[in-house]
């Protein structure tokens, strides 16, 4: 009977705090904000935090979730989901993930890590041979003449893992060439663009620097050599299935469509206020055909709702509601800084990188409020995420504008919900 209570009040207050089509859409059990050491009013300033974004123009909407001690203490939508077609923003809005994809690519390939076909050191071109013998460009500084050397290293996985393989980019070097080689072709798979990408050279070493690159778009082609299957179906039957996540997809059926977040992008000649990027029909390339090409390094769009068990499986350890898809050994080593002391232009200073996340290695050097030891990471579209071990926390922030640096609402998402934790 006390049990029954409990599960009754925590659905009331659920119902209370979220619109009625929402009550069952939070992916986690939901609690009081106090019961688990929050405080309800300082969530509030999550609220206005957005808010204050939306009514100045420079986002559309959010749907933010907060979870602690595996409960969801937060779960709003606010603003539009599609300004111009007056429809608003909804907890079950699926939006564009990004980078985001790149956490569930590397926790792909480390559960068959976990069966015995690899190890960390063991270089890549056993099972994709085209990365074999690779040369490494080499530029004279005072004549800016370029020299091809055989590298002295392989890849590893762990350097396709932790961005320190010295693939080329779009970031650095010869950013033309990369485009042209890089851009994917018509209906190709991954396949045909992992053995094009190889025919780069390298930009440096591999394990001696740290470049943001499409690494993990050849994680996941490894996840489909050494599987066996397609990196859309190993991802679908391995961990979307068991984990519950109904709506996450590298492309979108269209039956689904009309809960897609439109694109937006800044104006910089008004005040940067957004306007439309790419309108969520049939046509956005998120939908459209053909649907040949996953790419781990940004491919999936999901939910506020599947996104947060995901990462709460990892926060427990890779286990979530009886479904284990990863010894706790493994979470460890995933969420450990693999790049020692090397600098991490986009994570920054005080970070680490571990095997596809940034993790917080020093918390005053980094500026941040997040306890030493949590992980993170973000997509290209605005959304973030972070998991907190220490403060057994996941917070999700999901919204739909590009490019977004001009904006501090993900820097400021995390001040606001930490200060809300009171004990």
């Amino acid at each position: 009977m006390r049990n029954s209570l409990l599960g009754f009040a925590a659905a009331v207050w659920l119902s209370l705090a979220l619109p009625a089509a929402a009550t069952p859409a939070s992916g986690l059990p939901p609690a009081e904000p106090e019961s688990v050491g929050m405080s309800s009013e300082r969530l509030e300033r999550i609220d206005a935090l957005m808010q204050r974004n939306i009514d100045a123009g420079l986002v559309a909407g959010t749907v933010t979730l907060v979870a602690r001690k595996g409960r969801v203490v937060h779960f709003k939508a606010q603003g539009m989901k599609d300004v111009e077609r007056d429809l608003p923003m909804t907890t079950d809005t699926i939006f564009r993930q990004a980078s985001m994809t790149k956490p569930i690519a590397s926790v792909a390939l480390m559960m068959l890590y976990e069966e015995g076909w690899f190890q960390l050191d063991d270089p890549i071109a056993d099972w994709l041979p085209e990365f074999a013998d690779m040369q490494v460009e080499h530029i004279d500084e005072q004549t800016g003449e370029t020299e091809l050397r055989a590298a002295e290293n392989d890849i590893t996985f762990t350097h396709i893992l932790t961005h320190t393989a010295g693939l080329m980019n779009s970031y650095f070097g010869d950013t033309g060439r990369y485009a042209e080689v890089a851009d994917v072709r018509g209906d190709e798979n991954l396949a045909s663009w992992t053995e094009r990408l190889a025919t780069l050279p390298l930009r440096y070493e591999p394990g001696t620097r740290w470049e943001y690159s499409q690494a993990t778009s050849v994680v996941g082609r490894l996840v489909e050599v050494i599987s066996g299957d397609d990196l859309d179906t190993f991802l679908r039957e391995r961990i979307f299935e068991p984990l519950q996540m109904r709506d996450t997809h590298f492309y979108l059926p269209e039956d689904k469509i009309d809960r897609f977040a439109t694109l937006y992008g800044p104006d910089p000649e008004n005040d940067n206020r957004i306007m439309l990027t790419e309108i969520a029909d049939a046509d956005s390339r998120y939908v459209a055909e053909p649907r040949n090409f996953f790419s781990g390094s940004g491919g999936l769009v999901s939910t506020a709702h599947d996104y947060i068990r995901f990462q709460q499986m990892i926060l427990n350890g890779g286990e979530l509601d009886g479904v284990r898809l990863l010894g706790r050994k493994t979470v460890e080593l995933i969420l450990a800084n693999h790049t020692g002391d090397l600098p991490l232009w986009l994570p920054g200073p005080g970070m680490g990188f571990g095997l596809g996340y940034a993790v917080v290695l020093d918390r005053a050097v980094a500026h941040t409020s997040d306890s030493e030891g949590s992980a993170y990471w973000g997509g290209a579209f605005g959304t973030i995420f972070w998991i907190d071990p220490e403060e057994e926390l996941v917070a999700i922030l999901m919204k739909q504008v590009r490019p977004y640096t001009h904006l501090s609402v993900r820097e400021n998402f995390h001040n606001v919900v930490n200060q809300a934790i009171i004990d």
